[in-house]
């Protein structure tokens, strides 16, 4: 028979599907394992990318399954978001519709390449079911003040015609998504108070070692944990104080000027009193048009106008004027510097710009004294304080505590920690989102939504503008609703939550999809959560991630659950690359999956994905590779398929490994073993599973050159194609399980204990054991494995070459290493 993989495939897929195969529910009487993997926006169609992800997540749950634990394996859709609007726009069809077609599609595809998801518990984020209990999460987040409301600068994106969170900002001040520069506008939105877990959100990076360090160090800088003090300008022509921070206390004497971000809230009162008011003010606007990076970007010009104020200097009682400056930044710290240019490098270039006095206040331990008036770039080591009062000729360090007791002394500085970590901008100007349940009242002011009030349901049936403006505020009937506290008219929110809120949480919905009471009960959470392993892209190592632990951490001390990390291990999965890019589809580089699985089957595409590179990896598509994984299950077919009599009619009894005499045999015998050991260490420990693909393919060509010539042979040959066959279900689940029938077994391979190595079976025969003199290879010599280090020492001491080397000299030592090497010390 000729390997028919798409009709084998097909077979396999529906019986699956019928008997339920991989249908959980939890049991605490077994070890449990969840296994998950990010699950996909329904962009329609599943790209190779996914395909990826889910061969990877889909072979080590298939493992653990038949290593006997309790694998939940659940998959989704985050189907919420913005792809959903454009799509409406420009194919003239419901957001809702096309969001619900392309589900059913990526479905359809997943079940295609075999993947043993528990589909009863699949959830779409868009769907009321899921999304109530979004909302009803926002307003515990409400209650406990984590959600909050204000006027602040945010991220606007032009393009998007929404604004960001700062993690949605990448590193070039573009938006994540559409890659459009992002500016700063002043809008009232909503927050999560994500800096309250700031601490907590650091510390237990360290509890997470199944993490990639890279992930974990994106994390600690991105949360950005600093040390030092707050302190207080008072600025008396404007009746304010202003606040900043440093983590150099000590340069605190070398203060020549302040300056402030364009959108620090007291720049409104500067406008008011300025005399320059026209002046300021088209500054202003032209710095928040412009993206943080062009603002910040080392090397860039740094430009400012003088407000015409001045604050004093508590430690000296100077007065240092104010400036607004496009290189400070509200998001970072306080939104105003202390500017001390004699030992900071942005401050230094801006002093010398604007001619604002240099004071040099720690000299260099060693070297030449620096004098403000001729530096010719900022000194920022440590040093000696210098021009400081009576800290002069201490040390940095010390200057430092011994300057904030005198400045909490004073009363003029706090202690304090500070983080780069700002709080969540959650709100969103788009119409394809979660509804905020918040009401607006003429007489109540601002009202959450009732609980038993909950889903506050998104009209299906509106049109998005051109421009990408949402239609939920024109739609008044939507809009105009009853306040829940005096029953008088009030105004819904317009804004939608941010699709990263449905993704925090729904590995935790996956534990209890069905359920309409609650969020999901804290038993089953506590059963199955945290996720033992996630697998996705580290592009969310700053968004997803850190959501998901905020998060979580929250339910914990909502009595939720009792987990306080939500993922164990996470593994993330390298590019797909073909011809020396991503794939995209503007490069014109894209590889249909459909396409392949129609041309070489589901089990060739998985194969391939999971031999060509390690995980980690980025992993180039090559043609010739998946046809050459194509021939490898070929040659498997074939092999069984022409050998099938012999096969079947074999003894079920393995053979023992002291019953096999002839040498070839007991090698064929230890091949099958130590691949089961290699596999699974591969699989298990290592996550290697390209080089387990590699000991497989090995094992094949051991089984095609093993003739069999009696009854013990074909026992023998039924082992290695038993344990061929096991191993590899899980990379090729539908050739496997098929060729497993046809043998003659009864039970499905998908549910069959994964096979145990046989530890005689994987002692050698005999060892090729090297024996140095002083360290130089002399000699080597075959003996039997297992000898003791004093029987090697004997036998390597009686061989006449190394008598010979030796003779008339001290034996210093004899270093053994059992089975491998003996090294004879030795003296004149």
């Amino acid at each position: 028979m000729a390997y028919d993989f798409l009709s084998i495939e097909q077979k396999w897929q529906k019986v699956w599907e019928e008997e339920n195969t991989f249908k959980v529910k939890a049991d605490p009487s077994k070890k449990k394992f969840y296994c998950l993997e990010m699950f996909p926006y329904p962009s329609g169609a599943l790209h190779m990318g996914h395909l990826r992800n889910y061969s990877i997540g889909d072979m080590m749950a298939r493992f653990l399954w038949m290593n006997g634990y309790n694998v939940l394996h659940p998959m989704g859709f985050d189907a919420f978001g913005l792809p959903a609007e454009n799509a409406a726009l420009k194919y003239g069809v419901q957001a809702h519709e096309w969001t619900h077609k392309n589900i059913e599609q990526m479905t359809d595809q997943l079940k295609r390449m075999g993947c043993s998801y528990d589909w009863d518990r699949r959830v779409e984020t868009c769907n009321p079911d899921y999304y109530r209990w979004t909302q009803w999460i926002f307003l515990q987040f409400f209650k406990k003040g984590l959600a909050y409301r204000k006027k602040a600068p945010v991220n606007w994106c032009e393009s998007c015609n929404t604004v960001l969170a700062n993690e949605q900002v990448d590193s070039e001040g573009k938006c994540w998504r559409c890659n459009s520069p992002v500016i700063k506008k002043k809008l009232e939105q909503w927050f999560f108070r994500i800096t309250d877990y700031a601490q907590e959100l650091l510390d237990d990076l360290d509890q997470l070692p199944g993490w990639p360090e890279r992930v974990r160090i994106m994390q600690r800088n991105w949360i950005g944990r600093s040390e030092g003090a707050r302190l207080t300008f008072t600025a008396k022509e404007l009746g304010e104080e202003i606040e900043t921070f440093t983590t150099r206390f000590d340069t605190i004497f070398g203060v020549t000027f302040l300056a402030l971000a364009p959108e620090h809230p007291l720049v409104d009162t500067i406008l008011e009193k300025a005399s320059n008011k026209e002046e300021l003010e088209t500054f202003v606007k032209t710095c928040i048009s412009q993206s943080e990076i062009d603002r910040t970007a080392v090397g860039g010009e740094k430009n400012g106008v003088f407000t015409g104020f001045y604050a004093t200097n508590p430690a000296t009682g100077e007065d240092v004027p104010i400036w607004i400056a496009n290189y400070i930044l509200m998001d970072y710290g306080t939104g105003a510097i202390m500017g001390v240019p004699a030992h900071d490098e942005r401050d230094f270039d801006f002093a010398r710009k604007y001619q604002i006095p240099v004071v040099a206040v720690i000299q260099p331990a060693e070297g030449d004294h620096l004098d403000g008036d001729t530096m010719s770039e900022a000194f920022v080591d440590n040093g000696i304080a210098f021009n400081s009062g009576e800290f002069n000729g201490l040390p940095t360090q010390e200057a430092i505590g011994r300057m904030l007791d005198w400045g909490e002394e004073k009363g003029f500085c706090t202690r304090e920690v500070n983080f780069r970590i700002r709080d969540w901008l959650i709100s969103r100007q788009r119409y394809w989102g979660a509804p905020i349940p918040i009401v607006y009242c003429d007489h109540c002011g601002m009202v959450p939504v009732p609980e038993k009030d909950l889903p506050v349901l998104l009209p299906t049936n509106l049109t998005v503008k051109e421009g990408g403006r949402s239609p939920l505020a024109e739609a008044d009937d939507w809009v105009n609703t009853t306040c829940p506290v005096c029953g008088g008219h009030a105004r819904r929110e317009v804004d939608t939550m941010d699709t990263f809120i449905c993704s925090s949480w729904y590995q935790f919905r996956y534990v209890d999809p069905r359920n309409d009471k609650k969020v999901f009960e804290t038993d089953l959470a506590n059963y199955w959560m945290p996720v033992d392993q996630y697998i996705g892209g580290i592009e969310h190592a700053c968004m997803h991630l850190i959501y998901s632990r905020f998060f979580t951490k929250v339910f914990a001390d909502l009595g939720l659950c009792n987990a306080r990390e939500p993922f164990s291990n996470l593994l993330t999965q390298g590019m797909v690359i073909k011809d020396g890019a991503k794939m995209s589809k503007s490069l014109g580089n894209v590889v249909d999956p459909d396409e392949i699985i129609q041309k070489f089957g589901a089990d060739t595409a998985r194969l391939f994905i999971l031999f060509a590179a390690p995980p980690g990896n980025d992993l180039e598509w090559s043609e010739q590779g998946v046809e050459g994984v194509h021939r490898f299950l070929n040659r498997v077919w074939r092999y069984i398929e022409e050998n099938l009599e012999g096969l079947k009619n074999a003894s079920m009894e393995r053979v023992e490994m002291g019953s096999l005499v002839n040498k070839d045999r007991r090698d064929f015998k230890r091949k099958i073993h130590k691949t089961i050991e290699d596999v699974t260490r591969d699989i298990q420990e290592e996550r290697q599973f390209n080089t387990a693909v590699a000991r497989l393919m090995e094992l094949l060509n051991s089984i095609y050159s093993c003739s069999p010539k009696d009854e013990k042979d074909w026992g023998l040959l039924r082992e290695g194609v038993e344990v061929l066959l096991m191993c590899l279900n899980p990379f090729c689940p539908h050739i496997t399980e098929e060729l497993w029938q046809m043998l003659g077994n009864q039970n499905r391979l998908a549910l069959s204990a994964w096979p145990i190595k046989d530890e005689a079976a994987l002692v050698l025969d005999s060892v090729t054991v090297v024996i140095q003199v002083n360290g130089k290879v002399r000699h080597k010599i075959d003996l039997p494995a297992g000898l003791s280090k004093d029987e090697l020492q004997q036998k390597t001491l009686n061989e006449p070459t190394i008598q010979k080397r030796i003779e008339g000299k001290d034996l210093v030592k004899v270093i053994v290493v059992p089975d491998k090497l003996v090294n004879v010390v030795v003296k004149e």
